[in-house]
């Protein structure tokens, strides 16, 4: 499968370059590296950037795939060969870098240099996608890079044919354009000169569908972007209700809607705080009723700016407005009619719409150009279709089949017969509108219907989902018309990680779900849902071995439709498969930060029935009450989950679901450890600190004082909870469920380790690591990692905690699971504050806090184990310094905070 790679947090959407050389003998030339891609407003990514300086290769490949820019700086050492591998790492980085464009720099003179560098070299200079200069010193270097880059980015990044991948695919990132921006300097300007005043906090790009509104959208987030500042790019186009906005707005901005938030709505007000981010709201005229959510957001913020896209004002008191028009036509008479040559203006060929035109045009037949000849027709077929950039591509795709003149002539026909027969809608949405029927008229039927199919998708997908959609309705060659429709315009490509997507634009959407016959767009809707329920059933088993990666990359491409089949299911009263389905990607819905949709979508589910009188399945009404109840007793702490999670778990069990019983029995042994450790803490006596501390704040991060001591927990909820957790364990290993079992395992040893027996949390610890590895499935093992590295500092075996906080974050960094990020910088946390180093100590503890509150996981039952060191510093009078850094801490991205990581 495909990989999509979760991505590697870096402090924005700029331009990602990665450093590839061995680390100590390059170390002046890093450094020099470095600074000419910081000067340039680039992001480096180098390996000063990991927990440990030799990193896994699943990290660095992690990297790779989110990079744009590889760049490989080579002496004399081959690098170092990690056990069991054949290759260094240095040469399995450059194997990894796939087709990104490659810069290559080799220092010479280099003695002694290893043969088996040599060799590599000599590959390298045979591959023609790199460029191979050799340079003497780092200062050389410093100048080749930088005008090597320079270059580079003139010839691939701005001519409209490709696009940096991490602008495109970042969380919250750009979407990749699909041709360079024409004519809209004047809009871009004044949008950029009114974001330039920090008192502008909204502005609204307006004007009719088709005519540009989120090119340029894009092309400002772009700017802003390049220079250092945070862009996210939430889409609209598919949220088809008002109280979905926020949801996406969240995700745009990597706010996961989680447990331990009183709402996603303070959430993202918290995540967002004084950073000046630029959020993007692409597609907002058919939701104008999530308005004041908008309002809202800029109150609670102070540097928030918001750039929003609708055909239609907000009508706001903060909203500045930009019109977009149409592109500039030749000549401005007002005419349709074909011009004589010696008629045209001198400069009709340097007319907005006229370039744009002809750039489509010479993409659809290369070897098409403006001649004397056929600029005539070309002004025409400009002023026919109103200078409308999309209706000017849909004409240019045609240029592969039809001369400028018989466009023209087809073109004159279906605008007289709109024109005659749709005169209540507006002119220039009358010219789009017959733009599409011409364009959807020239197609073979195979392709008409394969349109009228791909209506169907809520979001980008791949060609295996357009595949099965479309055989599903009928269509007998998927390849060939989804190419045919390709070509026409009217689905857009692009690559994503060196897998192609499409994507049907929102207009050409609307437009193809209104072909075809009504039981032929419900042929299509099945097939739709069908693929993607299929999907999630494959990735609930492969989420939980060693391909997790690879699935997480797979269903991260198609989130969009994977949430909407969600969405359809419970339309469709189909409210059994909805809860089958939701369940099915239960890991992904973790791992991902999507959980926060479903216990409304379970809640509706729940409401459906009992309004319409539906009878749902057992394990439908289990599956429910665990989505509802799972978490909401972080966010409400008089609520009591446990009666519902057991009412749920005896469902399960009664339908023969073991595994849904004893994932059920799990969350109810958390929820009972948790309230064990509310009354605990409630019960504190203020004063003295000792371990106990993080044991009662494991179920209660607002307690505010660092270092409390509690009497031991009440047994009665600890013996339940050990008693459930102990059915779990036992159901998980009946039914051969090793992802289960060492969850299980995991909580059974944070009790172990809350009580203070370290040697059986160990051993429970190291069982479900061990099931872990084994299975390959990576967040388990940073789950038991974290764990066991507690256990170990406790036991006074600091570089075996080292050892274990190192490995987890790692991993944590190439899953992109920021709240295992968080929990490995809380690890090294305490290791520092126990070596008295109360500077990174509190670095590394306000870079924790803030990523928590950026990313909306401030979780309630956070085991803050790195209490008891901290409060040790306190207590030796180090209060005033540790507050300082963490203050300093909490603006340090992740990859600087890396630095006091290794110390």
């Amino acid at each position: 499968m495909a990989a999509r790679r979760a991505p590697i947090r870096t402090p924005d959407q700029r331009i990602r370059v990665f450093v590839s050389s061995t680390l100590r003998e390059l170390e002046p030339e890093r450094l020099a590296a470095r600074a000419v891609i910081e000067r340039l407003r680039m992001a480096p990514v180098m390996f000063e950037l990991g927990a440990r300086p030799h990193p896994p290769r699943e990290l660095y490949r992690a990297y790779l795939a989110q990079s744009d820019i590889f760049v490989g700086i080579y002496g004399s050492s081959y690098g170092w060969v990690a056990p069991g591998e054949d290759v260094s790492g240095l040469e399995d980085e450059y194997r990894l870098s796939g087709s990104l464009p490659s810069l290559i720099y080799v220092k010479d003179p280099a003695p002694q240099r290893d043969d088996r560098l040599d060799a590599l070299l000599e590959r390298i200079r045979a591959d023609d996608r790199s460029s191979y200069k050799s340079f003497r010193d780092a200062d050389e270097l410093a100048a080749l890079l930088a005008d090597d880059i320079a270059t580079l980015l003139a010839e691939r990044f701005d001519t409209g044919q490709s696009t940096p991948s991490s602008a495109a695919h970042a969380v919250g990132g750009i979407p990749a354009p699909y041709n360079a921006l024409v004519g809209r300097e004047p809009e871009r300007r004044a949008v950029l000169d009114l974001l330039e005043h920090p008192e502008t906090r909204l502005v609204t790009i307006t004007g009719a569908g088709g005519i540009g509104k989120s090119r340029l959208a894009i092309e400002i987030a772009t700017d802003a972007a390049r220079t250092g500042r945070e862009v996210a790019f939430a889409l609209l186009e598919s949220v088809s209700a008002p109280d979905r906005v926020l949801p996406t707005i969240a995700r745009a901005l990597g706010v996961q809607d989680a447990a331990g938030q009183a709402s996603l709505e303070e959430a993202v007000i918290a995540g967002v705080a004084d950073r000046a981010i630029l959020l993007v709201i692409d597609n907002m005229e058919h939701l104008l009723a999530a308005a004041p959510l908008l309002v809202r957001l800029i109150a609670g913020t102070s540097r928030l700016q918001l750039l929003v896209t609708s055909r239609s004002p907000l009508r706001l008191r903060a909203e500045r407005i930009v019109e977009v028009g149409p592109l500039a036509v030749p000549g401005a008479d007002g005419t349709r009619r074909r011009a004589a040559a010696a008629d045209l203006p001198t400069d009709a060929a340097e007319a907005a719409a006229v370039v744009l035109f002809v750039q489509r045009a010479s993409v659809a037949r290369p070897g098409f150009r403006l001649t004397a000849q056929n600029l005539p027709e070309v002004v025409a077929i400009c002023r026919a279709l109103d200078g409308v950039p999309l209706a000017l591509e849909l004409a240019a795709s045609r240029v592969r089949s039809l001369s400028c003149a018989q466009i023209l002539k087809r073109l004159d026909s279906v605008l007289a017969l709109l024109v005659s027969g749709s005169r209540d809608l507006p002119e220039r949405q009358r010219t789009l509108r017959a733009t599409l029927e011409w364009s959807v008229g020239l197609l073979d039927d195979e392709p008409r219907a394969a349109l009228a199919a791909l209506a169907t998708f809520t979001g980008s997908f791949v060609f295996d989902a357009a595949e099965s959609v479309l055989s599903g309705a009928g269509v007998t060659d998927p390849l060939a018309a989804l190419e045919a429709l390709v070509d026409a315009s009217l689905v857009a490509r692009a690559d994503r990680d060196g897998v192609p997507v499409f994507r049907l634009l929102s207009l050409v959407r609307a437009y193809a779900g209104e072909l075809g016959a009504a039981t032929a767009r419900e042929q299509a809707t099945r097939a739709w849902i069908a693929h993607y329920r299929t999907m999630a059933t494959d990735a609930a088993e492969g989420l939980r071995g060693d391909v997790q990666l690879e699935w997480l990359a797979a269903l991260e491409r198609e989130a969009e439709n994977l949430l909407g089949v969600g969405r359809a299911l419970l339309d469709r009263r189909e409210l059994d498969g909805a809860a089958d389905y939701l369940w099915s990607l239960y890991l992904y819905l973790w791992i991902g930060g999507y959980l926060g949709f479903v216990p409304g979508w379970m809640t509706e589910l729940l409401q459906i029935a009992d309004r319409e009188r539906v009878e749902l399945a057992a394990r439908t009404r289990a599956i429910a009450l665990y989505y509802i109840n799972a978490n909401r007793f972080w966010q409400d702490p008089s609520f009591d989950p446990v009666p519902q999670l057991r009412a749920g778990r005896d469902l399960f069990a009664g339908v023969g679901d073991v595994a849904g019983a004893a994932l059920t029995g799990v969350s109810i042994g958390l929820a009972l450890l948790a309230q064990a450790g509310a009354a605990a803490a409630d019960a504190a006596p203020e004063g003295a600190g000792s371990t106990d501390a993080a044991r009662s704040r494991a179920a209660r991060a607002d307690a505010a004082p660092p270092t409390p001591r509690h009497p031991p927990a009440p047994p009665a909820e600890v013996v339940a909870a050990v008693s459930t957790l102990e059915d779990s364990l036992a159901g998980f290993r009946e039914v051969g469920d090793a992802w289960g079992q060492a969850m299980a395992l995991v909580t059974l040893g944070r009790l172990a380790l809350l009580g203070g027996d370290l040697s059986a949390a160990q051993t429970r610890f190291e069982e479900s690591l061990s099931l872990a590895e084994t299975q390959g499935e990576r967040l388990g093992i940073v789950i038991a990692l974290n764990h066991r590295g507690w256990v170990r500092f406790f036991g006074g075996d600091a570089d075996g905690a080292g050892d274990d906080f190192a490995r987890a974050l790692d991993l944590s960094l190439a899953l992109g699971h920021d709240e295992g990020i968080a929990y490995g910088l809380e690890g090294f946390v305490g290791l520092r504050a126990a070596q008295g180093d109360v500077r990174a100590a509190g670095l590394l503890l306000g870079a924790a806090q803030a990523l928590r509150r950026q990313k909306g996981i401030i979780n309630p039952g956070a085991y803050e184990f790195a209490l008891v060191p901290l409060g040790a510093l306190r207590a030796a009078g180090s209060g005033d310094a540790l507050d300082a850094a963490v203050v300093e801490g909490e603006r340090l991205t992740v990859a600087e905070a890396l630095q006091h990581v290794r110390g």
